[in-house]
């Protein structure tokens, strides 16, 4: 399969957080195949609304947001990288997953000591820039026009993407983005639903690297446990 974009995330390993995730969002990238909803659940649109946005990434938390292959680069190279990486990179351990609401959407987040998890996460992003294509200025111009502090936009600049490094959040994103109060009624309204599935602690413990198929879906193409 051809992708025209790349992706380092966390994926769940399969059980029941990485099955809620993919009936949820109603994508399964490990499979690559769409999935079921679950029923409305007392929610106040349905689910297939609720996730349109999310639903071709999958389920996961971004580590290396996508990127284009830069000139000179290939697939078969970054998966490579990957392995020697993830033999250097040790599991990071976090307390805890919940639900949360950020902004407009709601999105599990981690619960406790995070340190370990940004620094993973910068390790990414610096480590595997060089193969990233830059982005073209209608790129450019898509992220500013959401709205970027000054520090934002210099790491748009620097890396490509403006929530990296001291802006990076890890989250798993459920929902689009929507007003707030709906959003929180969504939060309020899937808690008790999740809550069985969230692991304690939860523990980073492999990399996925993702593509993007030509119909915009991201598919899994290979984990890599991290070792170090």
């Amino acid at each position: 399969m051809r992708f025209r974009r790349y992706a380092i995330y966390y994926t769940p390993e399969t059980g029941p957080l990485a099955s809620f995730g993919a009936t949820w969002l109603g994508w399964d990238s490990a499979a690559g195949r769409r999935v079921a909803h679950p029923p409305a659940m007392g929610l106040p649109l349905p689910v297939e609304k609720l996730t349109e946005r999310p639903r071709k990434y999958g389920f996961h938390g971004t580590l290396k947001p996508p990127f284009r292959m830069a000139d000179g680069q290939d697939e078969d190279s970054l998966i490579a990288a990957l392995e020697t990486f993830a033999q250097s990179a040790a599991p990071v351990w976090i307390d805890a997953l919940e639900l949360a609401r950020i902004g407009g959407f709601v999105a599990l987040v981690p619960k406790g000591e995070k340190a370990g998890l940004s620094d993973l996460a910068a390790r990414v992003v610096t480590e595997f820039d060089g193969f990233r294509a830059p982005p073209t200025p209608e790129e450019l111009a898509r992220r500013r026009s959401a709205g970027l502090t000054p520090a934002q936009d210099v790491l748009l600049a620097r890396w490509g993407y403006p929530y990296v490094m001291d802006e990076f959040r890890f989250h798993l994103t459920l929902t689009s983005p929507m007003p707030k109060d709906v959003a929180e009624a969504v939060r309020r309204a899937l808690t008790p639903i999740v809550a069985p599935f969230l692991p304690i602690p939860f523990i980073v413990a492999q990399l996925t690297l993702l593509g993007e198929a030509e119909d915009g879906f991201f598919h899994e193409i290979k984990r890599f446990d991290l070792t170090g």
